[in-house]
């Protein structure tokens, strides 16, 4: 059964949406190409026995937030073409505070697909943050389009790095 609810973050309040205990979509308000609100399923509750499917992402992007999480531990499938899926695979193992171009994921793909080719994929990505489209820029470093808006990504983009140049101290 598909299920959605809403989860507060530093950057407006995200969508989440479910299906059989994975995480299907991310979105953020505003999002480019977020579903019609008629096609994310039943709305859980905060606090609600259909609600408990969401705990473990509100937890585990809390800590992303905080800056004590690097990478996520929860169940994804994210619906798409084969170009796509194949894109969202090379973003998620783009690393933590660190960055790649359109360009540098079509040559990994090796296959023919140009960086715009790359850039549309990108932009499809249905689960922002969980699959960090946030770390694609441009050829020579710029910020280009967002699904969630440049400025989104920009703090994505700073929260990582200062994370990433300043580890928390074990001892």
């Amino acid at each position: 059964m598909l299920m959605h609810t809403m989860i507060e973050s530093p950057l407006g309040d995200l969508t989440a949406v479910a299906s059989s205990g994975e995480m299907v979509g991310l979105y953020f308000p505003h999002h480019w190409y977020m579903p019609a609100s008629s096609t994310l399923g039943v709305r859980a509750w905060l606090g609600t026995e259909n609600d408990t499917g969401f705990d473990e992402l509100r937890r585990q992007l809390g800590e992303y937030f905080d800056g004590e999480r690097r990478e996520f531990g929860i169940p994804l499938r994210a619906a798409g073409n084969d170009l796509q899926r194949r894109v969202w695979g090379l973003l998620r193992q783009v690393p933590y505070g660190e960055t790649s171009t359109y360009g540098q994921l079509a040559r990994e793909l090796a296959d023919g697909t140009t960086p715009q080719d790359v850039g549309a994929a990108v932009g499809r990505n249905p689960l922002s943050i969980l699959v960090p489209c946030h770390r694609i820029v441009g050829s020579t470093g710029k910020l280009t389009g967002y699904a969630g808006g440049l400025r989104r990504k920009q703090f994505l983009l700073d929260l990582e790095r200062s994370r990433a140049e300043h580890p928390t101290r074990l001892f």
